[in-house]
């Protein structure tokens, strides 16, 4: 294929620094689909994409680092909840390319927890510092003010958004969409993409990779919310996904009908463990060997298992569930997970 003829070939001339372990696996899930009798599941493992233990947040992060080396940064700046899987991969990229990392992490009050398990323990142990914060995302005016307190110290800060959900960071998940098209298959294109969907990005990427791969007509890429409404994240998932076309010189609109997005699972609130959590999550481990988070991928995953069981996805289709990473977090939900 040649480079006037490749619909990816902008996405190849984009700065970009190597830290994930690519391709990650894509399988299918034999016993799952068996134990729920719907359509044929897989899951692609992007809990293996390396890095202090993995997830979606590397593929962005190769992307948004390199942007932090190019503008001749000292340091990175972001934030996220206390058990920030995005936080924690971004301490061990800036860590690899010897950045200092500031985590800008929600606490109750702002007041850091007095157990450091999960995330949080591994943030400590990559050399991050970290700045509680009671402000809730997107965290600007936290990180505005650890921005402006690091470039007085003569530092050189950049600043990666909360989710790495920028029109560089899911260039990560375009390109994770060509890494698809070369795993499966000719004939065996999966009628949708599963995930979780929280800032956008990852959802965005896929979407405008979807496009490129003249694919949206026939596969659905189906964000399942963990904390918002369904219009406004398929309204940050337009504007990503447009700017992220802008980023490729695309002149390209999403369509409102493709953005889609489902919020009935998100209901209980962030990060609070429901019994179809608990199911799905033990489902996956005891039939598959597999273990996902209740924040993201756990919750996404039970999405699913309710759509299969309601019919939304039928006998002789194809699913790709993304498994986005998250188990570094599991055990600060221990309490939930074993009640």
């Amino acid at each position: 294929m040649t480079a006037a003829r490749d619909p990816f070939a902008a996405l190849d001339r984009m700065p970009r620094v190597r830290l994930a372990f690519l391709p990650t696996p894509l399988h299918p899930l034999p016993r799952l689909s068996a134990h729920l009798g719907g359509p044929a599941l897989f899951i692609k493992r992007d809990d293996q994409t390396g890095l202090a233990t993995g997830g979606n947040k590397v593929r962005k992060l190769e992307f948004l680092l390199a942007q932090a080396v190019a503008a001749g940064a000292d340091c990175v700046i972001t934030a996220g909840s206390t058990q920030s899987n995005h936080a924690r991969q971004t301490a061990a990229g800036a860590a690899s390319l010897g950045l200092a990392a500031h985590l800008v992490l929600y606490a109750p009050g702002g007041v850091a927890p007095a157990e450091r398990s999960g995330n949080v323990l591994l943030d400590h142990l990559l050399g991050a510092e970290i700045h509680w914060t009671e402000e809730r995302a997107p965290y600007a005016e936290t990180i505005a003010q650890v921005e402006q307190t690091l470039r007085q110290a003569g530092h050189r800060p950049y600043v990666i958004p909360y989710g790495g959900s920028s029109a560089h960071g899911l260039l990560g998940y375009v390109d994770a969409m060509r890494e698809v098209a070369g795993q499966i298959e000719p004939r065996g294109w999966f009628d949708a993409h599963v995930f979780a969907s929280s800032s956008g990005g990852t959802q965005a990427g896929l979407l405008l990779g979807a496009h490129l791969g003249g694919l949206l007509t026939t596969t659905r890429i189906l964000g399942i919310s963990v904390d918002m409404s369904a219009d406004r994240l398929a309204a940050q998932v337009t504007g990503l996904a447009r700017a992220g076309a802008g980023m490729l010189g695309l002149d390209w609109e999403p369509d409102p009908a493709q953005v889609l997005v489902n919020d009935r699972y998100c209901g209980a609130g962030y990060a609070v463990v429901t019994d179809r959590e608990r199911e799905a999550i033990r489902l996956l481990a005891r039939l598959e060997g597999i273990l996902v988070d209740p924040v993201y991928t756990g919750r996404a995953l039970a999405g699913l298992i309710d759509l299969v069981r309601s019919g939304e996805f039928r006998v002789g289709q194809r699913v790709l569930f993304w498994h986005t990473g998250g188990t570094a977090a599991l055990s600060a939900f221990a309490a939930d997970l074993l009640s």
